[in-house]
């Protein structure tokens, strides 16, 4: 696991806008204390994935602002909070981030 985000939750969410992404996570970052961890152009379209990484109350704060910022610009494909990723899961977001 990566030092620098050592116990912190995880949020990401994918819409189907890659600019509504930029424009939700910059609504996120303004909205609690978390740190963009990545953002991932989906392959097949013109969407993408926003990871953001923080304390739990931060990462469910900023992903309310994200999504509702979101929800008039793009469709919201997917969301979800892990509070405390496993080793496991550290080390899959750490490929899909390093590609």
């Amino acid at each position: 696991m990566s030092e620098e985000y050592k116990g912190m939750a995880i949020g990401v969410f994918e819409l189907e806008s890659e600019c509504a992404c930029f424009v939700a996570l910059d609504a996120a970052a303004k909205a609690a204390d978390v740190k963009i961890q990545g953002v991932e152009r989906n392959r097949l379209s013109a969407g993408a994935c926003v990871k953001m990484r923080g304390t739990v109350s931060d990462v469910n704060a900023a992903m309310e602002a994200a999504l509702r910022t979101a929800e008039p610009l793009s469709k919201i494909v997917s969301h979800t909070i892990i509070a405390a990723p496993s080793e496991e899961a550290e080390t899959a977001i750490r490929m899909t981030i390093n590609k």
